[in-house]
């Protein structure tokens, strides 16, 4: 039981970490002290399945290492045969992450209703009225997804139309992707 809760740690540790990568679309970098934090969990009930290799957390669930804070109301997390992650999944109302960057005051801020970390791939995908937010830059649409290790985003907009009342499609304008990028102010 203590090595498979060591392992779990571990793996969030590595759920964290590429949500702290995910979340900086710029150079900005997070505190070099977050992943040498201890990781807290909260959450009103746990469930483990080593049979299956899933392990849930249910209701208000909370993560903390450093200066990152995650909430949700689900996490998931599945592991392969060799009980190596493959996959951890937030999901929330919305489902939020933050994180301060290095040399920095204001906290990264990313939000879904899923957030999906592959392991395997280093790769976080934001689905479901994603935002991105950092200093000067606010990145929304209905999903985010991130090459952890190219560094590369991706955005998308929802295809979604709204029936009119004369029974006609009208294409939805919050299905497109929005970026503000603030003005410095001198």
């Amino acid at each position: 039981m203590y090595k498979r809760r060591l392992h779990q740690n571990k793996l969030l540790n590595k759920f964290i970490v590429a949500l702290s990568l995910a979340s900086m679309t710029n150079c900005s970098l997070a505190l070099s002290t977050d992943k040498q934090q201890d990781i807290q969990i909260e959450a009103d009930s746990a469930e483990m399945d080593d049979m299956k290799g899933i392990t849930i957390y249910r209701g208000n669930v909370v993560v903390d290492q450093g200066s990152i804070h995650m909430t949700g109301h689900t996490m998931t997390v599945y592991n392969d045969d060799n009980d190596e992650t493959e996959l951890v999944i937030m999901e929330g109302q919305p489902a939020t992450y933050r994180q301060l960057p290095e040399d920095s005051k204001i906290y990264d801020e990313a939000e879904a209703l899923q957030m999906e970390y592959y392991a395997l791939k280093d790769y976080v995908i934001l689905i479901d009225k994603a935002l991105v937010t950092q200093e000067g830059l606010r990145f929304s649409g209905s999903r985010i997804e991130y090459d952890t290790v190219l560094s590369q985003v991706k955005a998308k907009g929802s295809n979604k139309k709204s029936k009119l009342r004369d029974g006609g499609d009208k294409k939805n304008s919050d299905g497109r992707v929005k970026i503000t990028i603030k003005k410095n102010k001198k």
